[in-house]
């Protein structure tokens, strides 16, 4: 459905390092450079990081949140763990099992260093 999600930042060399870390826990390789926005290019779609364009600060979206696929629980963890060792910070329930009728999800959450809501998801 998607091809690409772009966010917004205050520091591009803060957020490489932060999404670097973090990705690579998903087997994704580190950003490539454009100018003022960073480039993670998977098969299934584009995730990036920019500078906003029109010069006032990025800012976090109230009620947004990225969701990033997980392949197995521990995968989840261990993005979790990278995230808030590279200066995330945790956010919602601790990483864990999510239950609804008909629905078994593990979840973790965090917020990268501007603000914005991730998640790590795998569907049971």
């Amino acid at each position: 459905m998607f091809s690409h999600v772009m966010i917004g930042t205050n520091d591009l060399v803060r957020a490489k390092a932060f999404y670097d870390a973090l990705l690579a826990t998903l087997g994704v390789p580190p950003a490539s450079v454009d100018g003022h926005r960073i480039f993670y290019r998977t098969a299934s779609g584009i995730f990036s990081v920019s500078l906003p364009i029109n010069g006032e600060p990025a800012t976090a979206g109230n009620g947004s949140t990225v969701g990033f696929a997980a392949p197995s629980p521990a995968a989840a963890d261990a993005w979790h763990a990278a995230g808030l060792a590279a200066g995330g910070t945790a956010c919602e329930d601790p990483p864990g099992v999510r239950e609804r009728p008909g629905l078994r999800l593990y979840l973790a959450y965090l917020r990268d260093p501007d603000g914005n809501k991730l998640c790590a998801l795998h569907r049971l």
